[in-house]
């Protein structure tokens, strides 16, 4: 498996670019948010890559962080989503923007990016909840570790992260878990 490539900048031509490494060129598929933040010609880079072997063919995806890289690896774990689809994805999305979407359960705007229709955009939504980033999605309101508990508990009921926020910030500061969770179930049940 190739893990990461260093070396310098031979060809850029989106979303491909060609990376010299040691007289080897390597063709890597980068998302634009990638390709966007390189180095220009003929300057050294280095990229974390995916490796792809189908029965067809072999494709490197390459990605200048971790975070994207982690994030193109959940997108094709799901059914239905493929490398060059989630390419486009990280493309017309950030990850902070797909995990803000996801965490907003907002289709909408998934289905802007190019090849997402309507059911994709709500099998990504579904198959991805609290699955990108550790604490992207959590609100600012939470102020110790009884209300992230709080807040985590609303959301395994099923309610929504903005509507968990919206109850726990009735709540007094210095609740406990249990007591939180039962006033919070009164609120929402309104």
């Amino acid at each position: 498996m190739i893990g990461r490539l260093s070396g310098v900048i031979a060809e850029k031509s989106p979303p491909l670019v060609l990376i010299d490494v040691q007289g080897v060129g390597y063709e890597v598929d980068v998302p634009m948010s990638t390709f966007y933040n390189l180095p220009p010609l003929g300057e050294r880079v280095s990229l974390l890559t995916h490796f792809v072997v189908r029965e067809d063919a072999q494709i490197l995806f390459g990605f200048l962080s971790a975070e994207e890289r982690a994030t193109f690896r959940q997108l094709i774990k799901i059914s239905g989503v493929g490398p060059k689809l989630a390419l486009s994805l990280l493309s017309g999305l950030s990850v902070a923007e797909l995990a803000q979407a996801v965490s907003r359960q907002e289709a909408g705007r998934l289905v802007k990016v190019p090849g997402i229709g309507k059911k994709t955009a709500e099998r990504l939504l579904l198959e991805l909840k609290g699955k990108l980033g550790p604490d992207l999605a959590v609100p600012a309101t939470i102020a110790n570790d009884n209300q992230a508990d709080i807040l985590q508990a609303l959301v395994a009921l099923g309610y929504s992260e903005k509507e968990a926020a919206a109850a726990l910030k009735l709540l007094p500061a210095e609740i406990g878990v249990s007591e939180g969770i039962k006033q919070a179930l009164k609120s929402l049940s309104r």
